[in-house]
């Protein structure tokens, strides 16, 4: 998030969308409902069905999976015709008066047709050397303050988006035209200095083959209306689970380490320290720290070993190969191959969750071991078994399964959404043979470090030479972890106080230089617990410790003008005095220049200091409808049907499903009775009473049609697979009508398996191997299938 839970409170509008808030995100609507109690905020909830959040909006309005962008954009265009949009926070702010160069141009006598400028379609790839802005002879970019050059971002971002007429927008999307102008005419209010509106949005934005883009039009729209870097604004992710943001904060992303600092892969400029600096490092913004964030972390990965004459150890680290997929989908086709040979699988269950979930739970066949830890049996530790649908004779994987600690059998800290840090006490203590992961982690580190004692092998030296002198005691061995995160200042031996004091000459280690003040000489302050709120604004300043530098609301150098005197005085955060920066918020700009000062930049982490409205994606400088990889309908404006960049898997076991033999379009969902892959609420005996069994949601339409009535046993079928659910006929979903033609969606809950005390198929056997051309994340929102009465 931009912003955090409580900030919601502070919104004169909520648009939700990609999200059942309400039903999976409960402490939002505890914010939203005193919004709208106390400052009248309105809610919108823009989705496929209708649900409990639904209910709850000021506004409700359909639309079918894998349109947001096409619906965004049309808000965007809606903003953009009726001069909605900021203008002085769009001209200060953002890159919209930066003028593009020349080489850029992707129009067709003057209409756009689907692809950017340096398309390779035979590599899949965009060429993005014309992506960028022209420069003086100094090489500072040329802007044009009037907004009025025609080769500007503004007017590029204009004609790009003036195709998404309001007729249009529908045509696609199948949102009735009245339901869609309400709700662009509401969130376009929002786009003035005292007011300010936040986008909340959750897996059903980012679990496309146009993820990361539905994100980027978010912000875009955002930017537009000035509602980036103040209070109750936001591009705000409610996260899949509580502890999401800090796996990812922790270099669990495939091609990121600790703090998102990129990780090296085998091109030759990385080939060395001095090579990946000159190619990660910009000339300007925040990250020129990148050599001081990344020699710390290898200080405290390496220690002693690692030092300026051996560049730090940076040859230990593991470099991809260039080019190609690591990610969730990646690895298991990697696997499926018979490349990997071992699995280690902590609080995951792929049988249930993964995509194209029966070539996954094939690839598991294909290695020589896994160790997985959860709390109960998992279906993905018991792949081999018959219930499974194996034949455990012609498997060779060994399984070892750890009984793992459950979150309120161990002492640890989890980062919320909001970038929150915060610590939890252990309640009880473990059942049985039960420990905490950071103990079994512990241990398998030792084992391997004396498994390679004695070795002379160079390539052993990474093992070798790791810091793994951690305590045996569960309490002490936490705490020296979370020291280590936070960092040391080597030549006194103190805990670092901030990530600004980090070095690049050996002398601080750091294993996260996000968390980088999180523990310091004045105490653990993801511990701290004060529930004073001096502003009023929610910020709780001394309540856990939010990354980066106990800073609230990212980009807050926005919520004032460029004079420093706050858009709203209702909404102040921080402010000019006339000679120093003051606020009620950790400033996120450099304090020392003030207001006219060229490097009074809000946007620090960027080299050009300013919000991006064009940036450079893998899939194009702005986002563009594309249907997903599975669709009955074809795309109503552009020659390129499917996003031009994204990863196709043409491998066994992943076909594409056509319209002809899968007319009808499915998603998935959760609900609340259940968490994740189920294996905890399935074996929760309540919670299985209340959901026991897997069901498919369709509407009345479509129900009539196929002969199905509620509590029918129904089959499900995909090009990939068939399930077999209970019929649960609702009003909640309904018909969407599509360049004139009438089309059905069917919505799948997808946390059964064949485990536990409520069982089920689980509906990933459904979605295909397929994701977003940006982060890979799967395309589980948006498939086609076929629905029919009885098992077949």
């Amino acid at each position: 998030m931009t912003n955090h839970w409580v900030d919601m409170r502070n919104t004169d509008c909520a648009l939700i969308i990609g999200s059942n808030a309400a039903e999976n995100h409960p402490m939002s609507f505890k914010w939203l409902t005193e919004a709208r109690e106390k400052r009248g905020a309105k809610i919108i909830h823009v989705d496929p069905r209708f649900t409990r959040t639904s209910a709850r909006a000021d506004i409700y309005a359909p639309l079918r999976s894998g349109t947001d962008i096409a619906f965004i954009g049309g808000i965007i265009n809606y903003v953009l015709q009726n001069n909605l949009y900021f203008h002085d926070y769009v001209v200060n702010y953002t890159n919209a008066p930066f003028i593009i160069d020349d080489g850029f141009d992707c129009y067709d006598n003057g209409v756009f047709q689907g692809l950017f400028t340096g398309y390779d379609p035979e590599k899949r790839k965009y060429d993005q050397s014309t992506w960028k802005y022209k420069t003086d002879a100094e090489g500072n970019p040329l802007k044009d303050l009037t907004l009025q050059n025609p080769r500007c971002v503004f007017q590029l971002l204009k004609k790009h988006f003036e195709r998404y007429d309001v007729d249009t927008v529908c045509s696609i999307t199948g949102t009735p035209k009245d339901l869609f102008l309400k709700v662009a005419e509401t969130y376009a209010a929002t786009g003035t200095g005292d007011k300010s509106g936040t986008i909340l949005y959750a897996m059903g934005t980012t679990q496309h083959t146009v993820g990361s883009e539905n994100v980027r039009i978010y912000a875009i729209l955002q930017l537009l209306l000035g509602n980036i870097g103040v209070p109750g604004g936001g591009v705000n992710a409610m996260r899949g689970e509580s502890n999401v943001q800090g796996a990812c904060d922790m270099g669990l992303l495939n091609h990121v380490l600790t703090g998102y600092i990129a990780a090296p892969t085998n091109d030759p400029a990385y080939v060395d320290l001095a090579g990946y600096l000159a190619k990660e490092t910009p000339k300007a913004g925040f990250k020129v720290n990148t050599p001081k964030w990344l020699k710390s972390m290898l200080k405290a990965w390496y220690g002693d070993a690692a030092t300026l004459e051996n560049d730090f150890c940076y040859d230990y680290l593991p470099k991809r190969q260039a080019g190609r997929d690591y990610s969730h989908i990646g690895i298991f086709e990697a696997m499926y191959d018979g490349e990997i040979k071992g699995l280690l699988c902590f609080g995951s269950n792929p049988f249930v969750s993964g995509p194209d979930a029966a070539k996954e739970t094939k690839a598991l066949e294909k290695l020589d071991w896994m160790v997985a830890a959860d709390l109960f049996e998992t279906e993905t530790a018991s792949f081999w078994k018959r219930e499974a649908g194996a034949d455990p004779s012609k498997i060779k994987t060994e399984v070892f399964f750890l009984p793992a600690a459950a979150s309120y059998e161990k002492s640890g800290t989890i980062t919320n959404s909001g970038r929150w840090i915060q610590f939890r006490w252990k309640a009880v203590e473990p059942v049985g043979e039960a420990i905490s992961d950071l103990e079994i982690f512990r241990e398998i580190g030792l084992k391997v470090k004396e498994a390679y004692q004695g070795s002379t092998d160079p390539k052993d030296k990474p093992i070798l030479d790791m810091t793994w002198d951690y305590p045996e005691e569960e309490a002490a061995l936490l705490d020296a972890v979370q020291r280590e995160i936070n960092g040391y200042d080597l030549s006194t031996g103190k805990l670092m106080p901030r990530f600004a004091d980090l070095r690049d000459d050996g002398t601080t280690s750091c294993g996260v230089w996000i968390y980088c003040g999180m523990y310091t000489e004045e105490g653990n302050k993801t511990q701290l617990r004060s529930t004073e709120d001096p502003s009023g604004m929610g910020v709780y300043p001394n309540w856990s410790y939010a990354w980066p530098a106990n800073r609230r609301i990212v980009y807050n150098r926005c919520s004032a003008d460029p004079s420093g005197k706050p858009w709203s005085e209702d909404k102040k955060i921080v402010w000019w005095d006339g000679s120093s920066w003051k606020g009620i918020d950790v400033p996120d700009f450099i304090v020392k220049y003030g207001p006219g000062d060229p490097e009074d930049k809000a946007f620090i982490m960027k080299d050009d200091g300013v919000g991006g409205l064009f940036a450079k994606m893998a899939d194009g400088p702005f986002p563009e409808h594309y249907e997903p990889w599975e669709s009955p309908v074809e795309h109503p404006f552009s020659p390129v049907q499917f996003n031009p960049v994204a990863i196709i898997w043409d491998t066994p076991m992943n076909p594409q499903g056509k319209p002809d033999r899968y007319p009808i379009i499915g998603t998935t969902y959760r609900v609340v009775e259940h968490w994740q892959a189920g294996i905890m609420t399935r074996n929760t005996p309540w919670l299985a009473e209340l959901m026991p069994e897997a069901f498919v949601e369709l509407s009345k339409e479509l129900a009539a049609e196929k002969g199905i009535a509620n509590g029918d046993v129904v089959t499900v079928e995909s090009a990939r697979g068939k399930v077999k659910a209970v019929a649960c006929v609702t009003g909640r979903f309904k018909p969407f009508k599509i360049n004139g033609k009438w089309y059905h969606e069917i919505g799948l809950v997808w946390h059964y398996g064949f485990q536990g005390i409520a069982k089920g198929d689980p509906a990933n056997r459904l979605t295909p191997h397929i994701g977003c051309a940006n982060s890979q994340t799967p395309e589980y929102k948006a498939f086609l299938c076929d629905i029919y009465k009885g098992v077949k």
